[in-house]
């Protein structure tokens, strides 16, 4: 699809819509999966992270969006036994490349399963070696996977339709039919919930945002929840409650705001606006424990899910750099950011302890790092 060159302007400005400046996407979200509820004081237990037995275990994937219609994706691995980075572990080992626009990653089982948004598909890899397994296609540029069980996942798409995989045969197996553009997932119980930002070729203002509640018994739409303009990230805390981040739209159609929804009521319990548009708020995360949200505004700014006003500091300054990515280490806790510096060379990550904002290590990686996969967690980035 073609932007339009005065969008191309717009977009620009803000570094997490690089996927439509791009042409296609305006940005790579990153989401966690944690269980929810209704009740405050009901936390639920931490699931026992499932860790690939092989080298690709002790450290996280660094998924690298590549440029629009270059073919340069791919997924570097920062090594914390060692503190060394493979810049591309895909290319090496199958002798092709990754594809066009990497957007995320997740893991299920000994597998990988990367999703490559203008290629249309699902590369399926082995964590042993980072072997293709299937290219899986059949997708409307793809954003996110989720997975549902050990057989069935979802991924949402920019161009309308959640697709149904099954993963034991690795194939679509459905489609949930809507018109919205649909991002970010976390599940609850026998729902999913699916932010959907609008129609795409609608424009911004008169798109209207919500978040899709799925059964995921029957692949079935069975309610939606309103939200502020453009939900691009959701994540699930330990009080099992559902937040998202809505930027408000690139156009600044209305203020970002911060939402908390009660999973088991099916309604927003808490809004936080943010006061100031000038820098959209993106990437929302959330720390192993459950208890603390991260974001990008300009700088990386950290929020206790108890917090009654939205932070007003940021934990970590940009300090002129162009952070675009971020992910949590569920293990320790450390702040992953990603710099992509003009969108042309190769970007860096930086890891940060969180307790002190001190920068511990940075590694140079891929084209545009966009989003985290830590395979020592059921959760990713």
């Amino acid at each position: 699809m073609n932007i339009l060159t005065k969008k191309f302007t717009i977009i620009r400005a803000h570094k997490y819509f690089h996927d439509l400046l791009k042409g296609l996407f305006i940005f790579g979200i990153l989401i966690s999966a944690f269980s929810c509820s209704k009740n405050p004081i009901r936390e639920s237990n931490v699931t026992p992270p499932v860790t690939p037995p092989d080298s690709l275990s002790n450290g996280v994937f660094v998924v690298n969006e590549g440029n629009f219609n270059w073919g340069n994706a791919s997924v570097s691995f920062i090594n914390f036994s060692n503190n060394t980075v493979d810049p591309d572990l895909f290319r090496p080992e199958n002798h092709r490349s990754l594809g066009d626009v990497a957007q995320s990653m997740n893991i299920s089982g000994r597998k990988g399963y990367i999703v490559v948004n203008n290629s249309n598909a699902v590369e399926i890899v082995s964590l042993k070696d980072f072997s293709s397994i299937k290219s899986l296609s059949g997708f409307n540029s793809p954003r996110d996977i989720a997975f549902i069980n050990a057989d069935k996942a979802y991924v949402t798409n920019l161009l309308g339709d959640i697709t149904v995989v099954s993963l034991r045969t690795m194939e679509v197996k459905s489609v949930i039919k809507t018109a919205n553009w649909t991002e970010g997932m976390v599940s609850f119980g026998n729902m999913m919930f699916v932010s959907a930002i609008g129609k795409y070729t609608d424009p911004n203002s008169s798109r209207s945002a919500k978040v899709f509640v799925i059964n995921t018994l029957t692949d079935q739409i069975i309610d939606s929840i309103k939200t502020g303009k453009e939900p691009l990230g959701m994540v699930i805390d330990k009080k099992e409650k559902v937040w998202v981040l809505c930027t408000g739209g690139y156009d600044h159609v209305e203020a970002p705001s911060l939402i908390r929804i009660d999973p088991l009521l099916l309604e927003v319990e808490k809004t936080f606006t943010f006061t100031e548009t000038q820098n959209i708020p993106s990437r929302l995360c959330i720390n192993g424990t459950g208890d603390t949200l991260y974001f990008i505004r300009d700088g990386i700014f950290q929020m206790p899910v108890t917090a009654a006003t939205l932070p007003s500091q940021a934990v970590i300054p940009s300090q002129g750099r162009l952070f675009y990515g971020l992910g949590i280490n569920p293990a320790n806790g450390n702040i992953f950011v990603s710099d992509a510096v003009d969108y042309v060379q190769n970007g860096w990550v930086y890891q940060f302890n969180s307790a002190n904002g001190q920068l511990l290590h940075s590694y140079q990686v891929g084209r545009i790092p966009g989003s985290f996969c830590f395979p020592n967690s059921s959760t990713k980035k």
